[in-house]
């Protein structure tokens, strides 16, 4: 049985005045909403390039997304379904 669909994903950054880049992602499947969350922080010794913190807050929020997918996922398959054939 063939099936497509098309989730849709939002990614916000933020940055503070501490050099402190947030990250939130949230993804939309129509029927749900997932989020994931991270931060990165600019070490005072370090050039101030505000791409590589929105790189990695944002990486952070993906891989949290990530996981909390797969943890939707799991906990969808251990529940028993009902399968309506007619």
């Amino acid at each position: 049985m063939p099936h497509t669909t098309e989730w849709t994903m939002r990614l916000h950054l933020f940055e503070d005045d501490d050099g402190t880049t947030k990250a939130h992602v949230v993804l939309d499947t129509g029927t749900t909403a997932l989020t994931g969350r991270g931060t990165a922080h600019c070490h005072p010794a370090d050039a101030y390039v505000p791409e590589i913190g929105d790189e990695l807050a944002a990486g952070r929020a993906v891989e949290n997304l990530a996981r909390r997918l797969l943890n939707t996922a799991e906990r969808d398959i251990e529940q028993p379904r009902i399968v309506n054939t007619g």
